[in-house]
């Protein structure tokens, strides 16, 4: 029972990037020398608990406010009996909705317990709290999906405030907001997965270094928040008709050059001289966009376009000049403060919220004011549409942008790496030794050999002031850095005189690091720099090994980033997004059930999905999210999970609860077909990162293909759950819009199936292996249409939309061990995925380099890190090895291993539960034979077979 009030500060409920701490310290003496002691808490919208200095624990797990999830730590072995103790909570309240919470407000709620259950402490008014003095809340966001990043000056605050000696006296008193079960937080659950690892992994070496000057004037804009204030209320789309000014002053004629190293999504478009600038007047590698001009002496007004559309990503904007230069906003004036943003906004003229399953919003380009003004030449012009230019509240802009710092250079002096420097990413104890040149500052770039992610932890001694800036990335090749434009993975730390250590509270991912020295009046001693490595607690209980050693090396890398993306739940990357995406998940569970066996963090993730009806019936695409989306596919693809899961646990509770939701939502679909019995409707009909017609409104076939296995996996859970003749209702459901999809998409003429029919009722004029694959999959076309299908499967035409990513190649593998063609699917993972591997990659890609979306030819994907590509690991497992559940709860095995060219295979897969399966097989093709070693628990049922062509010589071990 919750005794404990909700706590916040006096102030503003929903403060932006908002850093606060509580503590509070009591005397505590143990019960007839009982020592446990529990802490349960929660916070909106992420802690960290300290007890007595020590770090316990970070949260919570991702939820959806009405259903928030509290943590559970045993303390009693931190706390001094008979002595006074601190409990501290650093709590980080993001202000705004992302795509892993919406927004509600900040608050903070804590319960300290004896094994009895006898409250010790709680959290009232007598708790202590203060802003965190270090951290910058003006901050800049770190993507449209995430919150802000980090920018922390050790010299505003000390370390001392979890201990108990700290004198808090100054702070002011925490005030009570309410009681457990208030709203938002209507309803608060435990914890359902394990805590999270935290695994120091150090770096490799010191990749380079080298002495650097950056772009002198640089500042990232939140454009979304700036123009639509109320947008931080959700994590939808906005467009918007609006500009934004600076009046530039030059002492003398000059070189000057204003530019971005990352435009958030909103073109770069610039006037100045009297003349808006062209795409073709721009200089840099995509997405750099650079304009140099020659410009007099005196005044210039700045105009910078801004229509288009941001999701929260930031705008980078830089300036560099060979001459002195100011700006300052075009409505400033002598009471204006010093430090305040020297631009100002021009409008918006017109703005518009989109909610991709909703009636589409149109935004009114065509505004006469707004084509008037981008006219004008002057500061004096621009002051007679004052009504229409407003300043730019200082929270919204960071000066000094680590981003643009790090990725525009204007000096940049490779040096070679001394020897002494690799102590500095060693666990030793001597320090790296960081130079200090004159006049420019220092970057050392750490490789830490694969992808990480988690929470980055160093220990340095320095002079105050100096600057170190960090920047995360995952990818170079021959001195070429993929930067990660869109995600803002940098952070900032200002030292303090001398030793001092910190830790980071910022998950971030990469492989390699950017740290540069700045403005420091002394040489860097680097002691220590490390990642802490978080990811899901789980064993590397599944194993493959084979006579063929690159595809082993692909199940190794596909393995490893299944594990890199499993969070509190899967995640599609551990860099860009860090987004539980429902459809995603799906593959990366019967990834994880090979790699891992976690049942868990499956439920757990599958749990969540029904939470997001008050968004849409339909079910959101990720979850928990301020951003109402619907990916049809992504619904259907949790359907199959549903009874996936079922299938591998058994649990006949999952199925009865989780049956009400999916016929929910399944009914909801159905109310979508129409008058041909197709579905047809508005969302994001999204299959595969390729260029084949998949609109946002229409009938588009690989869904509607997919719903079929979905009423038809959704008619086994119901009967999972004794819901017999709800689940034959759901598979006759299927027969009908079967018969509609080869009534109304097959073309006769190209024998295959469209991709679409535009709500305008065009047919596309593409057709594309994505569609043809699916409707193979799904059991879609009558057997003659069968056999057309199954030779484009066998050698894919080349006029056809070629498969883009390796999400979708989980499909067409799928369909290839429908038609027991695993030679072709083994064939194609080693062609596919090879490339990923002679590049040397650490972990599998999110597309493959001829999907043709990435922006320039360097960039072989976007994502170097992607759960819904490591599908290696389920196919080697399930057809390679042979092994596949065929009970629910897998208490009967079917082991048929599929040779696929290899002269032998060995490996584990792991069972529900406990306990594994160790299969290992060597082919001899002269006499045609397989000898095959099976070691399993006794109590499972094993179905063995041969595969054709072969005689089998078996071997059964059994344990138990």
């Amino acid at each position: 029972m919750w005794q404990a009030s909700w706590i916040w500060d006096s102030g503003e409920e929903s403060p932006r990037n908002a850093w606060r701490c509580f503590r509070k310290t009591f005397d505590y003496r143990q019960i007839d020398g009982n020592r446990e002691a529990k802490v349960k808490l929660t916070a909106d919208t992420r802690y960290v608990l300290y007890v007595n200095g020590t770090q316990v624990g970070r949260g919570p797990v991702r939820s959806w406010p009405f259903e928030l999830a509290y943590d559970e730590y045993d303390i009693g072995h931190l706390l001094q009996n008979g002595a006074a103790n601190t409990i501290a909570v650093l709590v980080v309240h993001a202000g705004i909705a992302t795509f892993q919470s919406l927004r509600e407000r900040g608050g903070l709620l804590l319960q300290l317990e004896t094994g009895s259950g006898a409250v010790i402490e709680r959290t009232d008014a007598s708790w202590k709290t203060s802003v965190h003095l270090a951290y910058d809340a003006s901050s800049s966001r770190i993507s449209c999906q995430l919150p802000f990043t980090e920018r922390y000056d050790a010299r505003s605050w000390s370390d001392a405030w979890t201990e108990a000696s700290f004198d808090d006296s100054a702070w002011e008193q925490a005030t009570a907001i309410g009681s457990a079960g208030m709203a938002p937080w209507t309803s608060l659950v435990p914890r359902s997965i394990p805590y999270l690892t935290e695994e120091p992994v150090y770096p490799a070496r010191v990749e380079e270094l080298s002495f650097v000057r950056p772009v002198p004037w640089s500042a990232v804009f939140d454009v979304r928040t700036m123009l639509v204030p109320d947008s931080v209320n959700h994590a939808n789309p906005i467009t918007f008709v609006a500009m934004m000014a600076s009046v530039l002053t030059l002492s003398e004629p000059c070189t000057f050059t204003i530019g971005s190293v990352d435009d958030g999504r909103i073109p770069f478009r610039v006037r100045i001289g009297g003349k808006w600038y062209a795409d073709g007047d721009l200089s840099g590698e995509k997405p750099n966009a650079f304009l140099e001009l020659q410009l007099t002496a005196g005044e210039h007004l700045l105009l910078i376009d801004l229509t288009g559309g941001s999701h929260g990503h930031g705008y980078h904007l830089g300036i560099s000049c060979d001459a002195p230069f100011e700006l300052r906003s075009p409505i400033a004036d002598s009471a204006e403060p010093a430090n305040a943003v020297p631009f100002a906004i021009i409008g918006p003229f017109d703005s518009a919220e989109h909610i991709d399953h909703q009636p589409a919003v149109s935004l009114a380009v065509e505004q006469p004011l707004y084509e008037a003004i981008k006219q004008i030449d002057t500061a004096d012009q621009l002051s007679e549409y004052a009504e229409w230019v407003k300043p730019i509240p200082e929270q919204l802009v960071h000066f000094s942008d680590v981003y643009s710092q790090t990725a525009w250079r204007i000096v940049d002096k490779p040096q070679p790496v001394p020897a002494q420097l690799q102590h500095a990413v060693v666990a030793g104890a001597d320090a790296g030794v960081i130079p200090v040149h004159a006049e420019l500052d220092t970057e050392i770039l750490i490789d830490f050999g694969r992808e990480l992610s988690g929470y980055l932890a160093f220990t340095i001694e320095a002079a105050e002031g100096t600057i170190i800036d960090g920047y995360g990335f995952e990818y170079m090749r021959d001195g070429w850095r993929q930067y990660t434009f869109e995600l803002d993975n940098t952070f900032r730390y200002t030292c303090r005189e001398g030793w001092q250590s910190y830790v980071s509270v910022v998950r971030r991912g990469f492989r390699y690091l950017a740290l540069t020295v700045r403005g420091a009046s002394r040489p860097v001693k680097l002691y220590d720099i490390k990642l802490l490595q978080s990811s899901y607690p789980v064993a590397n209980v599944g194993t493959f090994h084979s006579s063929n050693a690159k595809l082993n090396e692909i199940w190794r890398i596909s393995r490893d980033t299944t594990r890199l993306c499993m969070e509190d739940t899967f995640v599609d990357c551990p860099a860009f997004e860090q987004t539980y995406w429902v459809g995603d998940a799906r593959n990366a569970s019967l990834i994880n059930y090979y790699a891992f066996g976690s049942a868990e963090i499956v439920e757990r993730c599958l749990r969540l999905v029904p939470g997001s009806a008050f968004q849409s019936p339909l079910f959101g695409d990720q979850v928990p999210s301020g951003w109402s989306s619907v990916i049809p596919n992504w619904t259907f693809f949790w359907v199959s999970a549903c009874l996936e899961h079922y299938q591998f646990t058994g649990n006949g509770s999952f199925a009865n609860e989780m049956w009400p939701h999916v016929r929910f939502t399944l009914e909801h679909y159905l109310q979508k077909l129409d008058n041909r019995g197709l579905l047809n409707m508005r969302g994001w009909n999204l299959l595969d990162w390729a260029p084949f017609e998949q609109p946002g409104d229409g009938v588009v076939a690989p869904q509607n293909m997919f719903l079929v296995k979905a009423l038809r996996d959704a008619a086994q859970l119901a009967d999972a759950a004794g819901e017999h003749a709800i689940g034959e209702a759901f598979a006759e459901r299927a027969a009908p819009l079967r018969n509609a999809i080869n009534d109304g998409l097959w073309d006769e003429s190209r024998q295959a199936y469209l991709d679409c029919i535009h709500a305008d009722g065009r047919p596309s004029s593409t057709l594309s292996m994505q569609t043809q694959v699916v409707a193979c999959l799904c059991g879609i076309p009558t057997e003659e249409r069968a056999q057309v299908l199954q030779r484009y499967i066998v050698e894919p035409p080349a006029d056809f939309v070629q498969i883009g990513s390796p999400f979708m190649s989980f499909f067409y593998h799928e369909a290839l061990v429908k038609l027991g063609m695993q030679d072709t699917l083994a064939a194609d993972i080693l062609q596919q995925y090879g490339v990923m591997v002679d590049q040397g990659a650490t972990s599998v890609w999110e597309v493959y380099p001829s999907s043709n979306i990435t922006i320039n030819a360097k960039m072989l994907t976007r994502s170097h890190c992607h759960a819904w590509s490591a599908g290696p690991v389920y196919f080697l497992g399930s057809e390679v090895l042979g092994v596949r559940g065929l009970t629910p709860g897998w208490t009967k095995v079917a082991v048929a291993p599929k040779p696929v060219g290899l002269e032998w295979a060995r490996g584990t897969v792991p069972l529900p539960g406990s306990g594994r399966i160790d299969v290992s097989w060597k082919v001899n093709e002269s006499s045609k034979t397989m000898q095959l070693r099976v070691v399993a628990p006794s109590t499972l049922e094993l179905e063995i077979s041969a595969p054709d062509g072969y005689e089998l010589e078996v071997e059964k071990v059994l344990l138990g």
